[in-house]
């Protein structure tokens, strides 16, 4: 996979996590798939949709664990980047997918540093920073396959302990999932 031209700040910041992201999910994905995206339309949705994916996101407000029954549409694949940590009991959704195919990330608890928690906005938080075999183990009693999964370091390029720590400790993981 060719490097993304990114233009908005954010999309910079945090371009190596979201070309580690298209990468592993263009492994999974065809130009014919119908693509549910979780969460409203963001960078890494438009640059999906940008490269030729047909991309649905849930609009913005919808509570998910509450208002799921938008997983259960006709759609082929459901992604969800680094949403799930932010709902307070993601089972239910993952058990109401209709899709055939996951493809979903979250950030992992990091042993120095704590969750996120913006104390302004409630849902802007994180109920959950999963340890890999937590998610797993999440996934799997959802129904899922775990058939392929990837973990990386974030690229911080701040100066200080935690962001050392931060370049040798996986922070980011990723799977692939299928079910029948």
């Amino acid at each position: 996979m060719q490097n993304v031209r990114f233009d908005d700040n954010y999309v910079n910041k945090h371009k190596f996590r979201i070309n580690n992201t298209l990468r592993f999910a263009e492994g999974f994905l065809s130009p014919n798939d119908r693509i549910l995206d979780l969460g409203p339309k963001n960078s890494l949705s438009k640059i999906m949709v940008e490269k030729g994916y047909e991309v649905t996101n849930t609009p913005f407000g919808v509570d998910l664990d509450d208002d799921y029954e938008i997983v259960m549409g006709d759609f082929d694949v459901v992604t969800s980047f680094e949403i799930f940590e932010h709902m307070v009991s993601p089972y239910p959704l993952l058990k109401s997918i209709s899709a055939k195919r996951l493809i979903a990330s979250v950030p992992l608890k990091l042993w120095f540093a704590n969750a996120y928690w913006n104390t302004g906005d409630s849902f802007d938080c994180h109920y959950h920073e999963f340890e890999s075999k937590q998610f797993d183990m999440l996934l799997e009693k959802a129904g899922w396959k775990i058939l392929k999964s990837e973990k990386w370091v974030s690229k911080v390029t701040s100066i200080g302990f935690r962001p050392i720590l931060r370049r040798f400790f996986p922070r980011y993981y990723i799977v692939y999932c299928e079910r029948d």
